[in-house]
């Protein structure tokens, strides 16, 4: 990969920093499972009346969305730090081809090109 040593870093660098916000807000959320990026999203329970259980139901069903969603980028974040690692980092998964640096500024964990987005 021909991407410079300094822009690699910068990168690696926002990587980092995008896995442990990442990370703070599971934690937030719920707790480990002891699964790598696997958390379990706590129920908190408001009160007994009807009204408080469905806004209990509520922030559960939303709070369960946003773990999920944020245990995919986490995925993709370890992924994409392993590949600086493995020297595969910003090469396409479907074409093989470079990713663009633009696009690796924007998305540091980007998988695929836009072409093949």
């Amino acid at each position: 990969m021909s991407i410079e040593k300094k822009v690699l870093n910068e990168l690696n660098e926002k990587l980092i920093n995008e896995k442990k916000r990442i990370e703070d807000e599971l934690n937030r959320l719920g707790k480990p499972t002891g699964s790598p990026g696997d958390y379990k999203t706590k129920f908190n329970e408001i009160g007994r009346s009807v009204d408080e259980n469905a806004s209990e139901v509520e922030e559960y069903t939303d709070n369960l969305a946003l773990e999920n969603t944020l245990e995919k980028q986490l995925k993709e974040i370890d992924e994409a730090l392993k590949e600086t690692e493995d020297e595969t980092y910003g090469i396409c998964k479907n074409c093989n081809k470079e990713i663009d640096i633009e696009r690796l500024r924007a998305y540091p964990a980007a998988r695929t090109c836009i072409k093949c987005k």
